[in-house]
């Protein structure tokens, strides 16, 4: 079942972010993905800017299709123009590819800026604004192109309010919805009493709702991620947690799992950040029992 289908029908969707091979590694990015066969929705291939690394997004979406996976290509709106977005969306359709989950450049990373929440609504209508002349048989410059792209499209919004979502923010999630999203994806969720309070406040906007959850393996990545992703990200009673266990891999699988336990009660669906450790990921799948 696609992913639009699924979300339509109210299922709960397990998704996870794949990272695209670098140059050779397609094999083990295969051995990754067929370990999980059966156990996910789709997987989402982030459009991977690190310089002097060569990473094929494109080319990974449609490697997943020929696996018989349903891919999501995460892109990026900020800085880019109407014309980049359509050369992107056209080779996306191209290769398969039905689903679009868009962020703007730095959203994840800033989050709880009223600044990004701003900006994130101006990039997202001009993807829609890209979206709506493909789907007409159009090009951005009236010409007629030989088909019609469609997309299930997500937007990426910021969770980490609890109860204090901005006003601002809620009329953005309307704005998006309204524009043509399908489903939201959350930035990452640990905190479940603030979790139920944020999808308290975005309810009356009708929209799935998706979760992310990173799988944070050891106290050390813990501390990292608040470091360097955002500080508080991994609250301290897990990385003490995690610190005193004698089997970490365990205890993480625990602390997600109930994690995710919870989220099934508010939301609908999940979405897994494995941070470098696909091959693990399915033992995750396993607990989580979904």
């Amino acid at each position: 079942m696609k992913l639009e289908e699924s979300l339509k029908k109210k299922r709960f969707v397990v998704t996870s972010e794949i990272q695209p091979p670098i140059e050779t590694d397609v094999p083990d990015l295969i051995q990754s993905v067929n370990r999980i066969r059966g156990k996910v929705d789709a997987l989402t291939v982030p459009d991977l800017k690190i310089e002097g690394l060569v990473a094929d997004t494109m080319g990974t979406c449609r490697i997943l299709k020929e696996q018989k996976f349903e891919p999501i290509l995460q892109t990026a709106c900020r800085e880019r123009s109407r014309v980049d977005i359509q050369e992107q969306l056209l080779k996306a359709s191209e290769v398969g590819i039905e689903n679009i989950l868009t962020f703007t450049e730095d959203y994840r990373i800033t989050g709880d800026s009223l600044q990004e929440i701003m900006y994130f609504h101006v990039d997202s209508g001009k993807l829609f604004s890209v979206i709506d002349t493909l789907q007409l048989g159009q090009d951005i410059s009236g010409k007629e192109i030989s088909f019609k792209p469609k997309f299930c499209i997500g937007s990426g919004v910021d969770s980490s309010w609890g109860k204090r979502v901005p006003d601002m923010e809620l009329r953005e999630m309307e704005a998006l919805a309204n524009l043509g999203t399908q489903y939201f994806l959350t930035t990452p969720v640990f905190d479940l009493e603030s979790f139920h309070q944020f999808m308290n406040r975005v309810g009356p906007i009708h929209l799935p709702v998706i979760a992310e959850v990173i799988l944070v393996r050891s106290a050390g990545m813990g501390i990292f991620l608040n470091k360097y992703v955002r500080p508080g990200l991994v609250p301290n009673h897990i990385i003490e947690k995690l610190a005193k266990a004698p089997d970490k891999e365990r205890t993480s699988i625990e602390i997600i799992r109930d994690l995710v336990k919870g989220l099934k009660e508010v939301c609908q669906g999940v979405h897994f950040i494995p941070v470098g450790s696909m091959d693990r990921l399915n033992k995750f799948l396993d607990a989580v029992e979904i």
